[in-house]
């Protein structure tokens, strides 16, 4: 079992099936195994995509990078408000943190401010990325993670692991239970974005990626079982 962590969800976590905004059964079912690893004793934060409101240049190629990237640090700011009031309902204290102002619906990041709410038992969720573009949920993560001292980065996504292949394409893929973070840095492997697995080999933050539609998978990822691929340091 991991003593602190950092969980990262995709925006589509948020959005079930709709695949679009928020879905409350899902959330819900999401916020209460997050939970069960806050009652269990682990320290937990939280840093949530925007992809179930926007996915960058996608819709417009023409679009302005910069301008893009700032819709989606927004998009994950509505995520992280939303997320914050899932867990008041469920009796846990939340708080967002930004790295830019947000008037009173956010706080500055501060790390000693989130140490010492993760060890009260509290959740932190990150949202706004870094506050500047060409930076993925990825690299936050990391970022925040190695700034936290975090023991594990937990990938919630929709592929239960890393493969050799892509399985949708090629049938004779295979998973992989581990993988070293080096080969994902030397090969480029399109496994997390390359600045975040840099820092991970730098910093030796080890990296769990497996399945969110999996019974249970955070609380398994989260207590050291096998589940979807490690991402070895």
């Amino acid at each position: 079992m991991y003593k602190r962590i950092i969980l990262k969800l995709s925006g589509e976590a948020l959005s079930g099936d709709k695949g679009l905004g928020f879905d409350d059964k899902t959330a819900a079912k999401t916020v209460l195994q997050i939970k069960k690893l806050v009652d269990s004793g682990i320290q937990t934060a939280l840093v949530v995509g925007g992809g179930n409101w926007w996915r960058g240049r996608s819709s417009d190629s023409k679009m302005d990078r910069t301008k893009a990237d700032s819709i989606g640090m927004l998009a994950t700011v509505m995520n992280g408000i939303y997320l914050a009031d899932c867990f008041r309902q469920q009796g846990v204290k939340a708080r967002v943190m930004t790295p830019i102002t947000v008037g009173n619906m956010t706080e500055p990041f501060s790390k000693e401010k989130a140490v010492e709410a993760i060890e009260a038992g509290e959740i932190i969720i990150f949202s706004a990325g870094i506050g500047h573009p060409f930076f993925s949920t990825d690299t936050v993560t990391a970022l925040r993670a190695a700034e936290l001292d975090a023991d594990c980065i937990l990938y919630a996504k929709s592929i239960d692991g890393v493969y050799t292949a892509d399985p949708a394409v090629d049938p004779a893929a295979v998973k992989l239970e581990e993988l070293p973070c080096s080969e994902i840095v030397e090969k480029n492997l399109k496994v997390i974005d390359i600045a975040a697995a840099n820092l991970c080999c730098e910093q030796k933050i080890p990296l769990v990626i497996f399945a969110m539609v999996e019974d249970g998978a955070i609380l398994k990822a989260a207590m050291g079982e096998k589940i979807g691929t490690t991402v070895t340091v």
